[in-house]
């Protein structure tokens, strides 16, 4: 399975080789005509056959009460990682928000199955270098499709490098740190389900999910609330009323 999915990978990358139609040409995707056929990897053959079976089995034999603890559980890991993040990002409320969860969900929170915090009004705010790079005025950079891995940019790559040296997830074992993952990417998946008739329908989904990544990650730089574009000062708004 192993080599007839690298022999297919390899063929993907070759055959996408080929210069991209000026139509699809997107300057936030300077390396799509590589991108494309590793997104068609991911999707034709890495998901296929691995990651959503697996999601598919995991949401069947495990009752939600269990997937949230796990989910809680993750996040505890990371709210570390979302101070200090908050802290270089000059949000010293935010900060104030993850260390106080991180506490309460450590202790009364049993380790972080339970998500007590939430409950007192200390909701999670989500940090990571990639946002804090990008308040610092660091661009995008190119948008990247790896395998396994998805969609991602130059910068959020590299904050994702940085992130892991700040994550507990350090003090455990390389097994552990092993399965932590796993258990994410999976729970990730399952939640992604309901999702998956608007990528089917979509006239292109690669275009769809880096379309998606890049509001995603639009709204979560501005802690939800992104600039509205203004509109352009010839913008005729009779010529709307019109049609």
């Amino acid at each position: 399975m192993l080599r007839q999915s690298l022999a297919f990978l390899s063929f993907l990358i070759l055959a996408g080789c080929a210069q991209v139609p000026e139509s699809k040409v997107d300057e936030r995707d300077p390396l799509q005509s590589i991108n494309r056929p590793l997104y068609d990897f991911n999707m034709d053959v890495l998901d296929a056959y691995i990651l959503r079976p697996a999601a598919v089995g995991y949401v069947a034999v495990t009752p939600v009460p269990v997937r949230q603890s796990i989910v809680h559980f993750t996040d505890n890991l990371t709210a570390p990682v979302d101070m200090v993040n908050a802290g270089l990002q000059g949000k010293p409320g935010n900060a104030s928000v993850s260390l106080a969860r991180f506490l309460v969900n450590s202790t009364v929170g049993i380790f972080g199955i339970f998500d007590v915090a939430s409950s007192l009004g200390l909701n999670r705010v989500d940090e990571d270098f990639g946002q804090t790079m990008g308040v610092w005025g660091i661009g995008d950079g190119a948008y990247l499709m790896l395998p396994a891995m998805g969609p991602t940019t130059a910068r959020n790559l590299t904050g994702d490098v940085v992130d892991n040296f700040v994550l507990p997830e350090i003090a455990l074992t390389t097994p552990q740190t092993v399965l932590v993952f796993a258990l994410k990417a999976v729970e990730a998946r399952a939640s992604l389900m309901a999702q998956e008739g608007l990528l089917n329908d979509s006239l292109d989904p690669y275009l769809f999910v880096k379309d998606i990544y890049f509001q995603r990650q639009l709204f979560e730089l501005y802690d939800g609330n992104p600039p509205i574009k203004e509109e352009p000062a010839d913008f005729d708004e009779d010529f709307l009323e019109s049609l």
